[in-house]
């Protein structure tokens, strides 16, 4: 009968095996020097927040006096569907992933050596 506690072990080495190719396939992906690679990469390293762009248009056309209200009855709208997008359009980049990727890796360090300790 295996041992349970290197079983654990054995997964949480192949998981944090996993967290490091991941890490460095990011590490490379970044630096790609081709200009029409680094026009497509430029999205994934800037993410745009459509939600944020909404909500200022929004707050813009609430603020604008006009007397016909149309401003206002777009502008409440916008910044509804602004908010909407901000909680369900996920704006993470390769950077973000990298980091979180890199914090995993340190977790799952610590925690097998605190095991293999005690």
């Amino acid at each position: 009968m295996a041992d349970p506690l290197k079983e654990r072990l054995e997964k949480i080495r192949k998981i944090s095996e996993s967290a490091k190719r991941r890490a460095n396939l990011y590490s490379d992906v970044a630096k790609m020097d081709d200009s029409r690679t680094a026009r497509s990469l430029g999205a994934l390293q800037k993410a745009p927040a459509p939600g944020k762009k909404l909500q200022k248009i929004g707050f813009l056309m609430l603020w604008i006096p006009e007397p016909t209200g149309v401003t206002c009855a777009v502008g409440g709208p916008m910044i509804v569907a602004g908010r909407y997008l901000e909680k369900k359009y996920n704006s993470a980049t390769i950077h973000d992933i990298g980091h979180q990727t890199k914090n995993t890796i340190t977790s799952i360090s610590d925690f097998k050596t605190s095991v293999m300790n005690h």
